[in-house]
């Protein structure tokens, strides 16, 4: 460091240069920015990115990059040299995309000396001074801005240790892999030798590639913690929150406009009429005309030049430059961009956003979160209820754990599901075809016929199975070598409720990364759409069961055995239509079938498990199966009555497939218990371990197995109830065991699950607090969090759908196991309390 530097340093000023990200599209954000790019959108009348260089100002930088890439001329317009803003600029436009990273490093000729990073779309007062002096305390290469967020799903997760080093990213985690609450913003400083890892023009990402090539290497790399302000404005509601956090004072930044009254600023050449209310906080922008008896705020941004006719109403709402809002029309939560004409008597609702340009004329309602794309006309007394044209969404995710779930014609709508499945048909490769099906119930019928609207509107061809069982659809995926599929299905305890399941050409349920392109997809409603020429027929299938029946008995080894033993099985089921293809299939390989109905009349699992096994010994069979609602999984119930069900399910199956010989691997959920590698072991076995959700297991499966015949045998083991029942009935025929005999060669082990309620915004926090406590200890952070030791371990695991932990433990004994179990809830609610 110079001396010069040194001496202003002491003075407080920052001598480093800085990087504007600007070359952001800002999808979410769309209508406001079809027709600009997203550092440009306003806050208080003025652009975002303005912002950002007003802050570098501040600490005296200003020899500023800013990396371009989508609508570049806007902001070169705008700014210039920056001379007008006592800056230095120099712009850098990405020809082809090139990730955070490669933007940064086609800037390399500028980048002579320690330089921030800092987003032209995000909004912060971070002491930039601190941040720097922080930096090179810890002789850093690189700093990254951290600030804590309670729910961090659509965020980069960074963990550090005591002394700020960090060890560990996470992008955008699952609640699994919350281990802290610590974000990334996307504000680095960096010494310029970090970008030697890439060349110019090289496609790479900070938090992708170059930091974990760091942290791999031992480059110091240290996160500072902010408490100051930010928002990444990522969406139209983080876009009015950061206005009204600015009106509110939580940001320590400059507005530029004359605080007329405490929370009312109105610039100059602004007239107001009589008997006007105005409920602070409120902003008014230059040269604007608002007439009588109209009621502004609270959380009212008005642009400049903008009418507000007599009687209107704007309440947590901002509105851009040009804009005139007829008599008696009220907007509320609205977004209204620049030179729209809202005539008399309009009604714009909670999340609604119209683009610039657009006329609405009188009468007309716009709905909640509707967006409106620029230059469209509305005629008199139209009710707006869905998006005009390509309308986007703001972030929000459809998928659960997995599956997209909701009420029937409230959160599931024909609409919404058609929608849905042009999302899903547009991400797939032309001539593409989708397996469909659903249960038997009429509001599936009904989700799935518009599902198949939406998949042929984009030119996509559709196989309709009609009414099967899940396990039939993933079957018929792999036999017709179709590009993914859809099942539908009515949730057993609660008849309004629908499930959609989306699967890929494997027919397993889709991972993250295919559930995220295709939510992008379906909320920018950018979907592909064909003409009638290439509009395809639907391929209906009548009686797949058969089929599947057919080849499914092909795949047991001695059906002439199961006939001449003839096993008397009990059977049941919460959906009849389960039931009876289940009867078919088992009564074609030999079985003696009878039927248990009354589960209708039990009110808990527990109590119908009982019954259930109290009736299996009663009728001396030698085993009974409880199927569940869609199919997939098997309870088993022994010749004695004893249940097998969950881990003791997962441990059976491996015991079955270790027997069986012919799996080199064998792979299970991450929560089983650790007796399956004492059991692998024996026979030379590996196992492999899966995250908990259905799609992680059905990958694993799918990419971790040697031979087809081993991988449709742990697939169905696991996903297929129907054929799994058959198969075990063929592996005990042909062992000449009973299910109590094989029951009784399961090692002993000691194994506990408990669930704790939460908040949604207390996961991270718990997560990152237990992680702290523990970090000395032998944890893994695979999946939650594991504590091991030589008597057992304990998971505690952030439920992906729900608001609750669950704690895993397994002991040496099952007084240990409890113990754990105890330990570790108590723990967790503990950290609740707090």
């Amino acid at each position: 460091m110079t001396i010069l530097k040194m001496i202003l340093e002491i003075k407080g000023v920052v001598t480093i240069k800085a990087v504007i990200m600007a070359g952001g599209k800002g999808s979410r954000l769309r209508p406001l920015t079809c027709d600009l790019p997203k550092p440009m959108v306003p806050i208080l009348n003025k652009p975002t990115i303005e912002y950002s260089i007003e802050l570098l100002k501040k600490y005296d930088i200003r020899d500023i990059a800013v990396t371009m890439a989508y609508m570049p001329s806007v902001i070169i317009d705008y700014f210039d040299d920056g001379s007008e803003f006592d800056v230095n600029l120099k712009y850098f436009i990405e020809e082809t995309p090139l990730g955070t990273g490669g933007s940064v490093k086609n800037a390399d000729d500028f980048l002579d000396e320690t330089f921030i990073v800092i987003s032209g779309d995000a909004l912060t007062d971070i002491n930039i001074k601190e941040a720097v002096a922080f930096h090179r305390r810890k002789k850093s290469k690189a700093t990254l801005v951290l600030k804590k967020e309670s729910i961090p799903l659509e965020y980069g997760v960074i963990i550090t240790d005591e002394d700020g080093r960090i060890i560990r990213f996470l992008e955008k985690p699952s609640w699994g892999e919350v281990f802290s609450d610590t974000i990334n913003t996307g504000i680095y400083i960096l010494e310029p030798e970090v970008l030697d890892y890439f060349k110019k023009g090289d496609n790479f990402d900070f938090s992708k590639d170059l930091f974990p090539r760091l942290l791999k290497d031992g480059i110091p790399m240290y996160g500072y913690v902010t408490k100051d302000y930010w928002n990444d404005i990522g969406d139209l509601n983080t876009y009015k929150e950061a206005q009204f956090h600015f009106l509110d004072g939580q940001i320590d930044l400059e507005i530029d406009n004359k605080e007329v009254n405490t929370g009312i600023w109105i610039e100059e050449g602004t007239k107001l009429g009589d008997n006007i209310t105005i409920t602070p906080p409120v902003y008014i922008g230059r040269n604007c005309v608002i007439n009588d008896d109209t009621q502004l705020g609270p959380y009212a941004v008005i642009g400049s030049n903008c009418v507000i006719d007599t009687g209107a109403t704007v309440k947590r709402s901002v509105v851009w430059k040009n804009t005139n809002i007829g008599r008696n029309s009220h907007c509320r939560g609205t977004i209204i961009c620049n030179n729209v004409l809202i005539k008399d008597r309009i009604n714009a609702l909670e999340g609604s956003s119209i683009g610039a340009g657009t006329v609405i004329s009188n009468e007309s309602v716009i709905k909640p979160n509707i967006k409106i794309w620029p230059d469209k006309k509305i005629g008199e007394s139209i009710v707006v209820n869905q998006n005009l044209v390509w309308g986007t969404k703001a972030s929000k995710t459809i998928f659960g754990n997995r599956d997209i779930s909701g009420d029937i014609n409230i959160d599931i709508t024909p609409e919404f599901s058609s929608r849905l499945g042009s999302a899903f048909a547009s991400n797939l490769q032309e001539n593409a075809i989708l397996v469909v099906s659903s249960d038997h119930s009429n509001s599936s019928r009904v989700i799935r016929n518009s599902l198949i609207t939406g998949i042929l509107s984009t030119g996509k061809g559709v196989i309709n199975l009609k009414d099967i069982p899940m396990p039939l659809n993933r079957y018929a995926i792999k036999h017709y070598e179709a590009d993914g599929g859809i099942h539908v299905r009515n949730d057993y305890y609660n008849e309004n409720r629908i499930h959609i399941e989306l699967l890929d050409e494997n027919g397993a349920n889709l991972d993250r990364n295919k559930e995220r392109k295709i939510e992008n997809l379906f909320n920018r409603e950018d979907f592909e759409r064909c003409n009638a020429s290439k509009m395809k027929s639907i391929m209906d299938i009548e009686n797949f069961f058969s089929f599947y029946i057919k080849n499914g008995t092909k795949r047991l080894d001695d059906i002439s055995a199961i006939k001449r033993k003839n096993p008397k099985l009990l059977i049941s089921s919460s959906c009849k239509n389960i039931l009876d293809l289940t009867i078919q299939f088992l009564e074609s390989i030999g079985c003696q079938v009878e039927c248990d109905y009354s589960v209708n009349k039990y009110d808990s699992v527990d109590k119908y498990l009982k019954y259930i096994s109290k009736q299996v010994v009663k009728n001396k069979a030698d085993m009974g199966i409880i199927f569940s609602q869609n199919g997939e999984n098997l309870i088993l119930v022994d010749e004695r009555g004893r249940i097998i069900d969950k881990e003791m399910y997962t441990v059976l199956s491996a015991l079955i497939l270790l027997k069986i010989g012919t799996s080199k691997r064998i792979c299970v959920p991450y929560t089983s218990p650790k007796i399956i590698e004492s059991m692998a072991k024996e026979y030379e076995v590996d196992v492999v371990r899966s995250k908990t959700s259905a799609a992680h297991i059905m990958n694993e499966i799918l990419s971790n197995v040697d031979n087809e015949n081993d991988m449709f045998l742990q697939y169905i083991l696991n996903f297929d109830g129907i054929l799994a029942s058959g198969k075990i009935i063929d592996f005990l025929v042909q062992n000449s065991v009973s299910m109590g005999e094989l029951v009784d060669e399961l090692p002993d082990f000691y194994f506990v699950e408990k669930e704790i309620k939460c908040d949604w915004e207390d996961k991270g926090r718990v997560i990152k607090e237990i992680l702290v406590e523990h970090k000395n200890k032998d944890i893994e952070l695979f999946e939650g969090i594991k504590i091991n030791n030589e008597k057992g371990w304990a998971l505690i695991l952030p439920d992906s759908e729900r608001p609750v932990f669950k704690v895993y433990a397994e002991g040496f004994s099952e007084e240990y196991a409890k113990e754990l179990s105890t330990v570790f809830s108590q723990k967790v609610e503990d950290l609740l309390g707090k």
